[in-house]
């Protein structure tokens, strides 16, 4: 490594990047990649483009990157670089700080750890054929940076072409456009290997590119054993090779394209060609991830009765809300999340009916209502525009920006009508489109084109206050109410009759769980599940909520079975619930044990976003 003088004092543009407002922006990355499944590493060649030529420190993110060269790509002269600081930051890593000389063009080769935040590798037994391996990325919300080295923040929209140098007898896909699978060619990967090794026998190179610009967070590849089912015009799921869950898949999302359909009537354009869903081993750690043209998804949403097809119009929504117009920083993380939670209910509504729709409203106001215990300690987190300096991402996400997001937007189409705020919406999204933008902006541009709003509706309170705020609005429909209204007939000791849920799915038992009491007598657990067999639902939604409840009771009855879920899913929503109900509270030193002694056997399985998340947990508790 060659020393540079230490940076100087930055001008940052987002909390949790070493990017310097003063810098100019990545417009384009070329990658080259070689896959070591041995040693679960990836060496890389990245070339950047800027928007701009720069003299001086230029800063990109890092996270347990080796860096092994920075070079001009014109005259392949080294460039002087350095890492800081020494010890890398726990939120943000390390900045890669490479001098420049009215550059704006420089190439960094560097190589993975195999503990990096964004990968996961599984061993061929961790995978359902047990004869490949197989690696995924997770980069939201500050992983990339784990990959390569970038100015790692949404402010930064990227285009790039990559190059995957993988074994022959595996396949690739990435959220980019597939261009190529084909043989290495001596002198394309930059510096990455020698020829010899990159086109050594038994390799193959696919090749993708991303033309319209994206934040890094969104760059997603996944390569084993693939294989996938034609389902729509623009549409493959695709999954490890095995029939049963392929088909299994196609069957529950067969109305993807009905959805796209609906998705451009009401919000414009779909502007990404293609709309491919990827289902992961069951270690993926949340329900769905947005990834453009290529939507990763857990496969416990592949629940029987096509109801896992409201994950994929949340991922579809987002094809608009997030991914067209993206948050500027995680701050600003309900411009995602609460615009696309809206956006996938009006899907739902326009798809599956407005009693579903009502229902994932109901299940959302009631996590948004938990959430609010969760943070009573640290209402700053109950807030839409937050304030994230020095806080992980990963450790404070949460329903808020979800369902507080959409409560604002559903009050303002209350106020205004349906229509307009339609007209709104597509207006909205036609101006910002390919931007990241701020709460400001976005204020801004609802005040201007709504004029008067906000003698109405308190914006401040509801961008910057903390808590439910009074105009907030519980749903009402009959078979929410209904099912409301069961859930506190269960307080006063009376199980639902079996006429009274012959109709119920999914959905309708995990709003009923969701509203009885935290916990309640071990013998009215077991009565329920006696009746009901909830602790044995294909749905983990009902599984989980079901086993929270238990564990919160304390019917130790359940605890097996709520260890087998602990080691088969990795999805951190109930891992979250179900460690936390464990080691909450006092008296609970045997639970705690159990947790333990269950993260220390499961661990391996979870991707490491997953296991830091359980560790904070058990951290905070223990």
């Amino acid at each position: 490594m060659q020393a540079v003088q230490p940076p100087r004092k930055m001008a940052p543009i987002d909390p949790h990047s070493y990017t310097d407002s003063s810098h100019p922006l990545t417009t384009r990355i070329s990658l080259s990649f070689y896959f070591d499944f041995p040693s679960s590493t990836i060496v890389s060649s990245a070339l950047f483009s800027l928007s701009a030529t720069h003299s001086g420190p230029f800063a990109l993110d890092t996270r347990s990157l080796s860096i092994s060269a920075v070079l001009d790509p014109q005259t392949l002269a080294a460039l002087a670089f350095s890492v800081h600081p020494a010890s890398p930051d726990t939120v943000l890593g390390q900045s890669l700080i490479v001098t420049l000389a009215n550059h704006s063009q420089f190439l960094v080769i560097s190589k993975t750890s195999p503990s990096s935040t964004a990968l996961q590798w599984l061993s061929p037994p961790q995978t359902f054929n047990k004869a490949f391996p197989f690696v995924y990325t997770q980069c939201q919300s500050i992983h990339a940076r784990s990959i390569f080295p970038c100015q790692d923040t949404p402010a930064a929209r990227i285009r790039y072409s990559a190059k995957l140098n993988i074994p022959h007898y595996l396949s690739a896909v990435m959220a980019a456009k597939h261009v190529d699978r084909r043989n290495p060619i001596a002198g394309e990967c930059l510096g990455v290997c020698d020829d010899s090794i990159w086109c050594g026998d038994g390799r193959i190179v696919e090749e993708f590119v991303m033309e319209q610009s994206v934040p890094p967070y969104l760059f997603a590849f996944a390569v084993g054993e693939l294989g996938f089912r034609e389902m729509g015009p623009r549409t493959r799921v695709y999954s490890e090779s095995v029939p049963g869950v392929l088909d299994s898949a196609a069957r529950e999302f067969a109305g993807t394209e009905e959805m796209i359909k609906v998705g451009e009537g009401l919000f414009g354009p779909y502007e990404w060609e293609r709309f491919d869903l990827l289902v992961l081993p069951p270690s993926f750690p949340y329900a769905g991830m947005e990834n453009p043209r290529m939507v990763f998804l857990t496969p416990t949403v592949i629940k029987g009765d096509a109801t896992g097809a409201r994950v994929v119009a949340h991922e579809l929504a987002h094809s608009w809300t997030g991914n067209l117009i993206t948050n500027k920083s995680n701050d600003h993380f309900w411009l995602n999340e609460g615009f696309t939670t809206y956006a996938d209910r009006r899907i739902v509504e326009a798809v599956q009916g407005k009693e579903r729709a009502v229902l994932n409203i109901g299940i959302g106001w009631r996590g948004l209502v938990e959430e609010m215990d969760r943070f009573k300690d640290n209402m700053e987190f109950t807030k839409l525009k937050t304030n994230q300096e020095g806080v992980d991402p990963d450790n404070v996400y949460s329903r808020v920006p979800y369902e507080k997001g959409f409560q604002f937007l559903w009050r303002i189409e209350r106020q205004i009508g349906r229509p307009a705020f339609d007209e709104f919406l597509k207006k909205y999204i036609a101006t910002f489109k390919f931007q990241s933008i701020d709460t400001d902006t976005f204020l801004d541009f609802l005040k201007v084109n709504i004029p008067g709003i906000e003698n109405h509706i308190d914006l401040k309170v509801w961008t910057e206050g903390t808590g439910i705020p009074p105009d907030a609005m519980e749903p009402a429909s009959d078979i929410y109410k209904k099912i409301v209204f069961l859930a506190n007939e269960f307080k006063l000791g009376r199980m639902p009759n079996e006429d009274e849920v012959t109709d119920w799915v999914g959905q309708e038992w995990e709003l009923y769980l969701e509203n009885l009491p935290k916990s309640v007598e071990a013998s009215q657990v077991l009565a329920l599940d006696a009746r009901y067999r909830l602790s044995e639902s294909k749905d983990y939604e009902v599984k989980v909520a079901f086993l929270r409840l238990a564990i919160l009771s304390r019917c130790s009855n359940y605890y097996g079975e709520a260890e087998k879920t602990l080691k088969e899913v990795g999805r951190m929503k109930y891992l979250r619930l179900l460690y936390a109900a464990l080691v909450q509270g006092p008296g609970k030193e045997e639970e705690k044990i159990f947790a333990k002694r269950v993260f220390s056997e499961a661990r391996a399985c979870y991707h490491p976003i997953a296991q830091g998340v359980v560790e904070a947990i058990l951290a905070k508790h223990m």
